[in-house]
């Protein structure tokens, strides 16, 4: 289920519901424009494809507007328009290790499709490979892709992956730390799961990890529900 909260320009939060449901998980809902229409790609990986959707009353009403069919374990795809392509960064892990990820990537010149897998895939490989949110573009052309660190702990931290050659044929890149939790956001210091960018506002998803007997009774019903879905 994907839920949407909606804020007035003071950062009030006026309205929630729910947005998209669908008889499987989905989460990293990656919402952006193109071609004058807002669209949102989750994940769902449960699914066994890719399923972009199309905003039909934003936020509150979508419709399936195409099938990405790059690979059924992607995870956290992530799509950015460069040099006059499109390009989806996604992970693909197994499932007894969240944090252990590969990274790939496909292009298209279309945002619909068709995609082409690139040659050098998996372009990056490790704990830091997942996507964390969304890409930036500077003038010089090169890409800033958030990336999760789950070097110590699932969704720990958020690593900035700069990549300074894109193309059908070549990928270079380099890592750097980024983003930490810090004290001025307890409770939530566990963890920096994703960034998000829209418009002049910056998003943050942070954690708190909650070791009583109720936290962990709720992390297995979670377990088991995501199993049985």
């Amino acid at each position: 289920m994907i839920e949407a909260l909606v804020y007035d320009d003071q950062y009030n939060l006026v309205e929630c519901g729910t947005a998209l449901t669908r008889p499987w998980h989905l989460s990293y809902p990656y919402v952006f424009r193109a071609d004058g229409d807002i669209w949102m790609l989750p994940e769902a990986r449960q699914s066994g494809q890719l399923t972009l959707y199309r905003a039909r009353e934003l936020p509150w009403k979508w419709e399936e507007a195409a099938t990405i069919p790059i690979d059924p374990g992607a995870v956290d795809a992530t799509p950015v328009f460069h040099d006059g392509r499109w390009w989806l960064f996604y992970g693909r892990g197994g499932r007894n290790a969240p944090g252990l990820m590969d990274l790939n990537i496909a292009y298209s010149d279309q945002l619909t499709g068709p995609w082409t897998p690139h040659p050098a895939n998996p372009v990056r490989q490790g704990m830091s490979s997942r996507p964390a949110g969304t890409p930036q573009v500077d003038g010089d052309g090169r890409i800033d892709l958030p990336l999760q660190d789950s070097t110590t702990t699932y969704g720990g931290s958020v690593r900035r992956l700069s990549i300074s050659r894109l193309d059908p044929r070549h990928f270079e890149a380099e890592e750097f730390d980024w983003l930490a939790p810090t004290p001025a956001l307890a409770p939530y210091v566990d963890g920096l799961h994703t960034l998000s960018i829209a418009g002049d506002v910056a998003l943050i998803d942070c954690k708190r990890i909650d070791r009583s007997l109720g936290g962990a009774i709720a992390w297995h019903r979670g377990r088991f529900a995501r199993r049985f879905s």
